[in-house]
């Protein structure tokens, strides 16, 4: 059953289109991912999802309502986690909750129990009466995220939620968003530029780049298109590789750059002498390669062409040059 609708739900800013006719649903009780670089659109769609931006095309529904025409019934139905820290750190952990709890008007005896549900949940009941501005960056997002599920939202949107944190606090912070998913049975819709927060998190995945949706599928799923194993090479002519291993029926993949190439084979260490004999009859040299099992960088790779986290995107984000001659060896994942 799907509890998020979009329907070529478009934005434009000045002639920029920041999100392009996208359609995509989201199943009551998942963990669903949107991920991409900074600047793909990835907040501008939950801003509109959240009733916080007009689409200027399109349309969309959380719950059965419309993000339109049923704005407050949209909004009875969220909670949300945005980039930027919306506290008030002059009061305790407590008096924001129940403020938060007051502005849904939810009774006394409701907003006691939720409080301490809440703060259970999040592990913060022993800091509840000491003021935020003496909170850690880790302890100010778990209670923005307890502030969201006060009112027991049927969609908790998640903006990069641990944006700016230790590796440590991060994945705390991902124990807590599986606890509650799994507790509280909220669906959670999260952005992420993240490769291994969407992998340890999400049910479903949704690549986003430019405004347009490249892909939406489970994590596993996403992994198998790309092949078994990926082997990335750097040789002298990439073009002639890549056009001479197409003809191979093992390779069920091949994607070109400047300089190497990516393939999706099944048993890549077995394909290693292969390739390179392919390449001596052809006069390519081969200076690196690397085999491994895919991952979601290699996803992103797949569908965009380049890797989330680089900035020259003809230059492979994991390669390992060796000299010729060099011992090959498995990445252990």
């Amino acid at each position: 059953m799907s509890i998020i609708e979009t329907d070529d739900l478009t934005k434009k800013f000045d002639g920029f289109t920041a999100v392009d006719h996208i359609h995509f649903s989201v199943n009551k009780g998942e963990i669903f991912g949107f991920l991409g670089p900074n600047g793909a659109g990835k907040t501008t769609t939950i801003k509109m999802l959240t009733t916080l931006l007009y689409p200027s095309e399109g349309s969309a529904s959380i719950a059965g309502f419309d993000i339109l025409n049923q704005r407050a019934c949209v909004r009875e139905n969220i909670g949300v986690v945005f980039q930027e820290p919306a506290l008030d750190t002059e009061l305790t952990g407590k008096e924001n909750l129940d403020f938060h709890a007051r502005m849904y008007g939810l009774t006394q005896e409701t907003r006691k129990k939720r409080i301490l549900q809440v703060l259970t949940l999040v592990d913060l009941v022993d800091k509840k009466d000491v003021l935020v501005k003496h909170y850690s960056g880790g302890m100010k997002r778990r209670l923005e995220i307890a502030r969201g599920l006060m009112h027991s939202p049927t969609v908790l949107f998640l903006d990069e939620p641990t944006l700016g944190l230790d590796a440590q606090t991060r994945r705390a912070i991902w124990e807590y968003i599986k606890q509650l998913n799994k507790e509280e049975g909220t669906t959670i819709f999260l952005t992420t530029h993240y490769m291994d927060e969407a992998d340890f998190l999400c049910d479903r995945i949704g690549i986003i780049d430019h405004g347009k949706i490249l892909v939406i599928d489970t994590v596993v799923t996403l992994k198998k298109s790309v092949g078994h194993d990926v082997i990335t090479l750097s040789c002298s002519d990439s073009r002639q590789l890549q056009m001479r291993l197409e003809q191979e029926s093992w390779v069920s993949n091949i994607t070109p750059h400047a300089s190497f190439l990516t393939l999706g084979v099944e048993r890549g260490e077995e394909k290693i002498p292969t390739i390179f004999d392919i390449a001596r009859t052809i006069n390519v040299s081969i200076s690196s390669v690397d085999v491994r099992k895919p991952t979601l960088d290699d996803v992103f790779l797949y569908y965009t062409g380049r890797s989330i986290r680089e900035q020259n995107p003809e230059t492979p984000r994991s390669r390992t040059t060796r000299p010729a001659g060099f011992h090959l060896r498995r990445r252990k994942e």
